[in-house]
């Protein structure tokens, strides 16, 4: 528990650091990435105060949302997506960072029905280019969103992104600048939507994101370190 209290205490305070230091007035929230962690690290975050966490692997998170169902905790799927599993995902997520197709929107919309409250929804962007990753191009963005925006199930949300990785600080905030720079102009294009969610920044960035306006990091390895992952069904 100690050593997981001070990775929070210190990551926390880099987010803090970084909005004073680009005179960022609103809040960044942690995202803490529990995929491949079990339960008991999960649970000693919780008792750090977190509440956010991102899981991967759907099977793996329904046996952790399962156990942890009584602790109040807002789960985030930022991993790939199946369309075979878009129900459970519905079903049991609070928010989707990945959602990058139409038809993954249009089955996300029906499983989730009009009993609960709309599903938080960003829509994944590939801002490098890269062929090992998911998400639309800037010219295919307003599209997606627009058909997004049509589901009555669905809230959108805003914009997730995984730039190409690089330790130049300059050129971190390059790519995330472009992402603010969309969300801008969706913001003007569908002002009914709850715009309002940057979800971008890891580990080694999260500085660079936070200045250009990140509103959700997502960090793993340096709040629960490496660790091998476990036997799962995607």
């Amino acid at each position: 528990m100690p050593q997981i209290a001070a990775n929070f205490a210190q990551v926390r305070q880099r987010i803090e650091d970084a909005r004073k230091r680009f005179n960022r007035s609103d809040s960044v929230e942690l995202l803490a990435v529990s995929k491949t962690k079990p339960v008991s690290l999960i649970e000693q975050a919780w008792q750090c105060g977190q509440r956010h966490f991102g899981e991967n692997y759907l099977q793996e998170a329904l046996e952790k949302i399962e156990q942890l169902k009584d602790k109040g905790i807002h789960w985030h799927f930022i991993g790939s997506i199946q369309s075979n599993k878009t129900g459970l995902l519905a079903q049991h997520f609070d928010w989707v960072h990945c959602v990058d197709r139409a038809k993954i929107a249009h089955r996300l919309n029906d499983a989730r029905g009009g009993e609960r409250s709309p599903l938080n929804i960003c829509l994944q962007v590939n801002i490098s280019g890269e062929t090992s990753k998911a998400g639309v191009s800037l010219d295919e963005l307003p599209q997606l969103a627009n058909e997004v925006a049509r589901y009555p199930n669905l809230a959108l949300r805003g914009l997730m992104t995984i730039p190409a990785s690089s330790d130049d600080f300059s050129t971190q905030q390059r790519p995330f600048a472009q992402v603010a720079d969309a969300l801008k102009t969706l913001q003007q294009q569908l002002p009914e939507q709850p715009l309002d969610t940057l979800s971008m920044g890891m580990s080694n960035d999260l500085e660079a994101a936070i200045a250009q306006g990140a509103t959700f990091v997502r960090v793993g390895t340096a709040l629960f370190g490496t660790r091998a992952p476990i036997e799962r069904t995607p």
